[in-house]
């Protein structure tokens, strides 16, 4: 009866200490970043200044005006008409040239600055997820520390229990003091675990809070709960991550952009064609007169296509070495998913192992020394045994869940699951 009334109390005492300040979900904290991170805005800014720049894609050249003196002598006095009726010499022009894009050319440079904000925005969901992936392992690693914390405030009631125990039995010569002693060592170490996790936890608050951009030193808590995933329904092989990473879909993105560009510089190959009129007010009764011609550029020719053959050239050799990259991060990806998914089923087996073997053996055998210890049929050097192996193993157990939930925030991360 005195034990279950020690867990009471210290079920009570942890209840006060988390019933305190507004306890935050994950999912919320994650609804937070998505809406308000400045990253998150910093992208959509340039994705919006992208788009903006690609609605004047196909927008012509500006067209060249010009206006002065045509073939005007230095002596003014040769513009005015002579005596014998002679025109004068001289003329003042005003003169307008348009050229006239390809219309090819045209649609070739809109599809590649309507593409370019795609890569901005496959690099915004890679950037969410790696702060998905931070928060959350924050997260893992404050359910765990909150956890631990209950235990040691548990397991510490219960090793006070045996020190006023025994401190009562070697006043009356029924025990050892040299027991006693450990048990008073263990309660300060106790109490310096208690320090170091609630210093830990702080720092986590911190990190989370830095992470949301927001004051580091805002108070709230968390929602212990956690769920082991079952991953068997995702395929998780390297091709698998073709379709589903976002930093490789911005890599598919950037040699889509990089087959438009070529496309470009194809497209700067073919001739260009231009317009140019030029009307002349003739000084001393010349007569007004004009000029109207035609023009074109003929950048296919060899002294003038080298630049646009080397530049489609590089743009080969810029894509197929995107294409190896891609490539070796799906590898890569694919052996860290195996290797995770392989870890996870250890872990889960070792906690089977923790949760139907180990901890209910230990918890039996802690009952069995802790009820010999009031029959005093035990000594209390043999009850601090059960209890120090009991302690280590539940925090041990601890551990191991926090491994299992970590490797789920990786495989989460590569899987970018939310």
């Amino acid at each position: 009866m005195p034990t279950i009334k020690l867990f009471s109390a210290v079920l009570l005492l942890g209840i006060a200490l988390n019933g305190s300040g507004q306890v935050i979900p994950l999912n919320t904290l994650l609804d937070s970043i998505q809406t308000h991170h400045p990253a998150m805005k910093m992208f959509d800014a340039e994705i919006r200044s992208m788009d903006a720049a690609a609605t004047g894609a196909k927008s012509w050249m500006a067209p060249e005006l010009a206006t002065g003196f045509w073939m005007a002598p230095y002596n003014t006095s040769l513009w005015q008409k002579s005596s014998d009726g002679m025109p004068g010499m001289g003329q003042y022009m005003v003169s307008a040239q348009q050229m006239i894009p390809n219309k090819k050319k045209l649609s070739s440079d809109a599809a590649y600055m309507e593409a370019m904000s795609s890569v901005a925005t496959e690099k915004k969901k890679a950037t969410l997820n790696d702060l998905f992936t931070e928060v959350k392992k924050n997260y893992v690693e404050w359910i765990i520390i909150d956890k631990k914390i209950n235990i040691l405030y548990q397991n510490e009631a219960l090793l006070n229990f045996m020190i006023q125990n025994a401190e009562i039995r070697y006043k009356n010569g029924l025990d050892k003091i040299s027991a006693y002693y450990k048990a008073k060592a263990a309660a300060g170490n106790i109490q310096n675990m208690k320090l170091m996790l609630q210093n830990e936890k702080l720092q986590k608050r911190v990190a989370i809070n830095t992470i949301l951009n927001r004051d580091p030193q805002t108070f709230f808590e968390i929602d212990t709960n956690y769920v082991f995933k079952d991953y068997s329904g995702y395929l998780l092989d390297s091709s698998s991550f073709f379709n589903s990473r976002s930093d490789i879909k911005a890599i598919n993105q950037e040699i889509h952009l990089t087959q438009l560009k070529q496309e470009t510089e194809r497209q700067s190959l073919k001739p260009q064609f231009g317009v140019r009129y030029d009307h002349m007010f003739g000084f001393g009764g010349l007569p007004t007169q004009f000029s109207l011609m035609g023009m074109v550029r003929l950048p296919m020719v060899s002294w003038s296509s080298r630049m646009y053959t080397a530049k489609i050239e590089s743009l080969n050799w810029e894509s197929e070495a995107l294409n190896q990259q891609k490539k070796m991060l799906a590898n890569e990806y694919g052996g860290m998913a195996s290797n995770m998914i392989n870890e996870i089923d250890l872990k889960k087996k070792q906690m089977q192992l923790f949760e139907k073997n180990i901890m209910p053996a230990l918890n039996n055998n802690y009952q069995t020394m802790l009820l010999g210890y009031e029959q005093n049929t035990e000594e209390l050097f043999m009850l601090y045994d059960a209890w120090e192996t009991l302690n280590m193993t539940q925090l041990e157990y601890l551990q191991l869940v926090q491994d299992l939930l970590m490797m789920q925030v990786q495989l989460d991360s590569l899987l970018e699951l939310k």
